[in-house]
């Protein structure tokens, strides 16, 4: 028996995974939910590549990585910000604790939490936006590879952090409670470490041979969309600019936002996950 991602079991009926690219917006246990979430998995990599190459080398969705940029910033490693990391998880802790709220709130009901999640996710986002555009900094219209000094001023890119690693939070707290095996959005070490572990199964006939290899596209999934996300956010923030970046990210969480709407405007059995 294979664990999903946050280290649950995963049971015979979560590696039915039918045929992609159907699973992914018609799975019979999560209905879209697979291809909404590699969506917000795109994200991540787009609002990190913003938060890494604009706001002095801060993490925004990986806390981990930002406790570590914390650390290095408080030793005087230059090029890192001690205040857009403690600003990022300050608002990464407010974020889950937002979603946590919304959980509390909507109850079982996937669709609807994940309505509410993109909802709040996609306003933070444009807030950020917002920001940006009206602060004159230089990021609005180059892109850092052509910026000698940073991409916004300092209260600028702390505020920038915070309203993101709000947004990121949120997200963490809803991928988390909708549990659709590695597809946590934005975490791939443990992804990672079922590609390796469960290799083997993979290689060897027999043995639920299709379910394992169900398994692992479902992880090369998870990583290449967030692969493609950084390329994205990368490529968009050092050569346009960071503001056309956050407009991508923009753009797809109110794409994954309105589906999300769609979706809970009909009823199905997804919505409701079994009994633990």
């Amino acid at each position: 028996m294979t664990s999903i991602s946050d280290g649950t079991p995963a049971s015979a009926s979560d590696r039915q995974i039918p045929r992609l690219p159907h699973s992914l917006v018609a799975h019979p246990r999560y209905g879209p939910l697979p291809g909404l979430l590699l969506v917000l998995t795109v994200v991540t990599g787009v609002v990190d590549s913003i938060s890494i190459l604009s706001l002095g080398r801060v993490f925004v969705a990986n806390m981990t990585g930002n406790v570590v940029f914390a650390g290095f910033a408080i030793v005087g490693a230059p090029g890192f910000s001690l205040s857009a990391s403690l600003f990022a998880l300050a608002g990464f802790l407010i974020g889950a604790t937002a979603g946590g709220a919304a959980i509390t709130r909507v109850g079982s009901d996937r669709a609807a939490l994940l309505r509410a999640g993109t909802a709040a996710e996609v306003t933070l986002a444009a807030v950020a936006l917002v920001l940006a555009a009206l602060s004159g900094d230089p990021g609005v219209t180059h892109g850092t590879m052509h910026i000698a000094t940073g991409a916004f001023g300092p209260a600028m890119t702390d505020a920038l952090a915070a309203v993101l690693a709000i947004a990121m939070g949120i997200q963490n707290a809803v991928a988390r409670r909708l549990a659709v095996p590695d597809l946590t959005t934005t975490v791939l070490t443990l992804t990672l470490t079922g590609i390796g572990a469960d290799l083997r199964a993979v290689l060897r006939a027999g043995q639920n041979h299709a379910a394992a290899t169900s398994d692992l596209i479902r992880r090369l999934l998870a990583i290449g969309t967030m692969l493609a996300g950084a390329l994205a956010g990368a490529s968009l923030t050092l050569y346009v600019s960071p503001l056309s970046a956050l407009a991508l990210a923009v753009s797809l969480l109110a794409v994954t936002a309105a589906a999300a709407t769609a979706a809970a405007m009909r009823p199905a059995a997804w919505r409701t996950p079994p009994p633990a």
